[in-house]
């Protein structure tokens, strides 16, 4: 009876840790992105607070308005229409397959946006299945404990494969374990059928739609494109750190939101809608003008504001928005002005930067590029990683499934040598807290066991006021409608609101008050032990492991960026896909870097300056890249040899487990445009490797 959202979602400058609620209002906020701008500076200061300040410190997100009245109404009316019909056991399971629906949508296009839901209620109705055979044919507790430890490994491999793998693997072994403990459906195969209904209304929910909607910048990834082009706009306003950066990492995330969003263009197809051609080409543009503003934060170059003020109007362009200085309707007409200001670029990184801005403006406006300026087309992007291939078998994906699999049937041999009225909860409450993409496990052990303390003291005081069962039946609701915000504000503030919304649903289903819900705090503070032993201290998945393997793959990305950057020969067809793969697998560092911040042991500070010097890296690769094309002198062959070996080095100190010894500190003023940018890196990672 209780969810989790995904991580997804993309930041916004001022709550680093929720999503950005987009203009239209239906986009829901989400739980951290790893993208998120650094909520902990990338080198550590003796003023910084302890771990648990940080673990225990929430933000405060927008409410989102559109997916707060959808997940209220999609558990309220299956359950006030189960009460009215006397069939509350069909409610319930209805109601709970509205809250997934509810809670895996995401402003996408309807492609991706049916797949992401079919696949969440897909599993977990298997799962209802599973379990409601498992209490139909009365199967003992060890049977059942060797088929949910089954269901673990499967749903630990299928979470290991992605985003939308991590919410369909949580919800197989949480339907599984739900279905073997609560109370029946009759006849005992419905609950699957009625989980996929409540769905169904929570899909029509969304599709209501006022007429206003109906417009061009109704689709999500024009709303997408519009928040790349607000991000580039604020990245080059302030084109120096410690903003400057955060901005970026801000820029990098939605690029990456936009990228996941567009379809693989299959070479030799059907020709793609003139919408989707300008989407890609005002996306490509946007890469060419990331590359140019990256070089220019790494020399702390500031741009004029005309300039700076380009993306902004890209933006509203999108949304047919009107300036903030647009003339009253009834001003005579004029003559638009140009989005880009005629100015005269002095370096290669400003010319670069102008270009890009040039060819973004004609991919926006509709117009054909001006061949004198236009950035070459990019190649088409790699397919959606979700494109099974061999993910589901790979070393990962195998790995983790072992990983729940051993949670699972050490909570499944506790519950069946216990005396647990409602042992479905320990295995239900592992599968939460391993999920793969919510941060720190050590951090979501914790938080969950404090807050169920929480959430049952709520539960308590509640049912002291009413045992009515339509008034409980709202409360449910409202504690569905608050899960959003409470899941991007904190995960035990998010556990303190699930757990009143269980113990409702088990009240409503003919529980025995308050006294049978305090167990479930010893059940959850079980569970919880299980997974810090289990599945933490005695599994090699600590921070350190978790870090070292991406600092790996960066440092591997990054050395194929340069290498294709420094080979000459112009701009090679996949180099820009290269720089992407490398920004990924930086903002996959900085992920588990930042969560490995909230936990006790201090390994994750020692790969800060490692962190720190390879973003510094790869913000000397881009504008090197970037100025080579408009005339910019070739890197000479040493400083190159000297940031591959430092590249080499480092990797080879993350496979041996030892984090650099050595210092690295921010710059304090511009760069001299005298001095080569790749010798000014290796020095650092130099002086990093000691």
């Amino acid at each position: 009876m209780v969810w989790e959202v995904g991580s997804e979602a993309v930041p916004q400058r001022r709550s680093p840790l929720q999503d950005q609620s987009q203009d239209d209002g239906t986009d829901m906020t989400l739980t951290p992105s790893p993208e998120t701008p650094a909520t902990f500076p990338l080198i550590p200061s003796p003023a910084e607070p302890p771990w648990w300040v940080r673990a225990v410190r929430p933000v405060r997100p927008a409410l989102p308005w559109a997916p707060v009245v959808r997940a209220a109404l999609g558990m309220a009316v299956p359950l006030f229409a189960g009460l009215a019909a006397g069939r509350l056991d069909l409610g319930v399971f209805a109601g709970l397959g509205a809250m997934h629906a509810t809670m895996n949508d995401r402003d996408e296009p309807g492609r991706l946006r049916a797949v992401r839901i079919g696949t969440a209620l897909g599993a977990s109705a298997v799962g209802m299945l599973i379990g409601g055979a498992l209490l139909h044919d009365r199967v003992g507790a060890w049977p059942a404990a060797l088929v949910l430890t089954a269901v673990g490994f499967v749903s630990g491999a299928v979470s290991a494969t992605g985003p939308r793998g991590s919410a369909a693997g949580m919800l197989l072994l949480v339907s599984a374990a739900l279905g073997g403990g609560l109370g029946p459906a009759r006849p005992w195969w419905a609950a699957g059928p009625m989980m996929l209904a409540g769905a169904a209304l929570v899909v029509r929910l969304r599709l209501l739609r006022p007429p206003r909607r109906r417009r061009p910048a109704a689709d999500p990834r024009l709303r997408t494109l519009a928040a790349v082009y607000r991000a580039l706009g604020d990245l080059l306003a302030a084109l120096e750190p410690p903003q400057g950066a955060a901005d970026r990492r801000l820029l990098t995330a939605r690029l990456n939101q936009l990228q996941d969003q567009l379809p693989h263009r299959h070479p030799g197809g059907r020709p793609e809608p003139a919408q989707l051609r300008r989407l890609r080409r005002s996306y490509e543009a946007a890469l060419a003008a990331t590359e140019a503003a990256s070089g220019l934060l790494w020399a702390w170059r500031p741009v004029p504001p005309e300039v700076a003020a380009v993306p902004g109007a890209l933006a509203r362009a999108l949304h047919a928005e009107p300036a903030p200085d647009a003339p009253a309707p009834d001003a005579p007409a004029t003559p638009p002005a140009p989005l880009v200001p005629d100015w005269t670029p002095g370096t290669p990184a400003l010319r670069a930067l102008d270009a890009a801005l040039r060819t973004a403006a004609d991919a926006v406006t509709g117009r054909p590029a001006d061949p004198a300026t236009a950035v070459r087309t990019a190649p088409a992007p790699p397919p959606d990683p979700w494109r099974l291939r061999a993910r589901l078998l790979s070393r990962g994906s195998v790995r983790y499934g072992l990983r729940v699999a051993l949670c699972v049937a050490v909570a499944g041999a506790v519950t069946a040598g216990l005396p647990l009225e409602r042992g479905y909860w320990v295995p239900m409450t592992v599968a939460f807290v391993l999920k793969p993409d919510l941060g720190s496990v050590f951090l979501r052990a914790v938080s969950r066991a404090a807050g169920t303390v929480l959430g049952v003291v709520v539960t308590a005081g509640l049912l002291a006021l009413t045992t009515d069962r339509w008034l409980l039946a709202a409360a449910v609701a409202l504690c569905v409608a608050l899960l959003p915000s409470t899941a991007a504000a904190h995960y035990g503030l998010n556990t303190a609101v699930m757990t009143p919304m269980a113990l409702g649903l088990v009240q409503l289903g003919g529980g025995s008050g308050v006294t049978e819900f305090w167990p479930r705090v010893l059940d959850t503070a079980l569970a919880s032990g299980i997974v810090l032993v289990f599945g933490y201290l005695l599994w090699p998945e600590r921070a350190p492991h978790r870090i070292e393997p991406l600092i790996v793959a960066a440092t591997g990305a990054l050395r194929g960026y340069l290498d294709s950057v420094t080979a000459g020969g112009g701009r090679p067809p996949s180099q820009v896909w290269l720089r992407r793969t490398a920004y990924r697998a930086l903002a996959d560092v900085r992920r588990e870097v930042q969560q490995g911040l909230t936990e006790p042991a201090r390994r994750a500070e020692a790969w800060l300056p490692a962190t720190a010097a390879l973003s510094r890296l790869s913000g000397a690769v881009a504008p090197h890249a970037a100025q080579l094309r408009y005339g910019g002198p070739a890197a000479e062959p040493a400083d190159v040899a000297r940031v591959s070996a430092a590249l080499d080095r480092l990797a080879a100190s993350a496979r041996r487990h030892r984090p650099p010894g050595g210092a690295i500190e921010a710059p304090g003023g511009p760069h001299d445009p005298r001095r080569s940018a790749l010798a000014r890196a290796a020095g650092e990672l130099e002086r990093l490797l000691g």
